[in-house]
């Protein structure tokens, strides 16, 4: 008895994992409910251009202060060195 894979069977079985794997990843947050968190990026991790950086991941240092990563609203004042407004560096 040979097996056979027809398209419909491998297109459900891919939107059953891809499905799968959304509900285990948790919720995702909307883009309201996350705020700029400035100076606490670690270097080549920020989300967006910066006043030194031409586009996201291209922080030069640690903790720069124009660099920003998105954060959960009302996270990032309770990160050390976190600010709401970009810092001058």
């Amino acid at each position: 008895m040979t097996t056979k894979l027809s398209v419909k069977n491998v297109l459900l079985t891919a939107a059953a994992i891809g499905t799968v794997l959304a509900i285990s990843s948790g919720p995702i947050l909307a883009a309201g409910d996350k705020e700029k968190c400035y100076g606490i990026a670690a270097a080549g991790q920020n989300d967006c251009a910066t006043a030194t950086s031409s586009c996201a991941g291209t922080s030069k240092v640690d903790r720069q202060g124009d660099a920003f990563v998105a954060v959960p609203k009302g996270l990032c004042l309770k990160v050390v060195g976190g600010s709401l407004e970009p810092k001058t560096s």
